[in-house]
């Protein structure tokens, strides 16, 4: 992935219509780029529309949103890393806020998944932030390093296989507040620190994405902030507009 990155991550938007109406406006509007990464994490029932969307545009990359740890078996709902990969996924979404805060996926579990990303040939993107009870304690930095370390324990391969990391404070998540560049920078150099604790070298190639109510506004100041490698976006990747303005940012 070459730097900036700009992620879109729909939730639990844009069903294949409106996904379609989507991509036809943002590529007709967004020709191929060289100096940047672009990825969309659509939610699972529009995934092929976004993808056949897409047609030869490999500039473009796709990702899901979560999937399970098991490669296959009895587990209703779910979706494992062999069929994300199929249908063309190279990215997953491991440990969302919203994974943790409203669906209570702890540390281990995150850890199972990245395991299981690795194990499949995808890129795990892990997400870790804190929460304003824990920033206002003084324990923001140690939450990220816990949850970094903890998704990454399972891992054998991090000095060889690709990983990104997505600092989300959960404070800043769909409430219209975030992080300033000055904060955003201070913490991914923590989990710069610690990555190069965890796998040397390979740290200093591993993108680092801020997540947190991102828009056009605000977009440039977080992308021009040391550290920043790009931005995982939320409510203002579902407007064409707002996200084309944001990945041209």
């Amino acid at each position: 992935m070459i730097a900036p990155i700009f992620a879109a991550n729909w939730k639990m938007n844009n069903g294949p219509t409106t996904a379609r109406e989507f991509m036809l406006s943002f590529l007709s509007l967004y020709p191929r780029q060289n100096d940047r990464t672009i990825i969309f994490f659509p939610p699972a029932l529009s995934f092929h529309t976004v993808a056949a969307s897409l047609g030869e545009r490999h500039d473009i990359l796709l990702g899901v949103q979560n999937v399970h740890w098991e490669d296959q078996g009895a587990f209703t709902g779910e979706l494992s890393v062999p069929i994300a990969r199929d249908a063309g996924a190279r990215l997953v979404l491991v440990g969302h806020s919203e994974r943790r805060h409203v669906f209570g996926e702890t540390d281990d579990e995150c850890a199972r998944k990245c395991a299981a990303v690795e194990r499949g040939g995808l890129t795990p993107m892990l997400c870790v932030g804190e929460t304003l009870e824990q920033r206002e304690s003084g324990d923001a930095e140690a939450t990220v390093k816990r949850q970094l370390r903890a998704g990454l324990s399972r891992m054998t391969q991090l000095m060889q296989r690709p990983i990104a990391v997505a600092y989300e404070p959960v404070w800043a998540i769909g409430t219209g507040k975030n992080a300033t560049p000055d904060d955003a920078t201070t913490m991914h150099e923590a989990i710069r620190d610690e990555l190069e604790n965890l796998c040397g070298d390979r740290a200093r190639t591993t993108s680092i994405l801020y997540g947190g109510s991102v828009n056009p506004g605000n977009a440039p100041q977080l992308i021009a902030a040391p550290e920043v490698d790009g931005l995982l976006v939320g409510g203002a990747s579902l407007d064409p507009g707002a996200w084309l303005a944001i990945a041209r940012a």
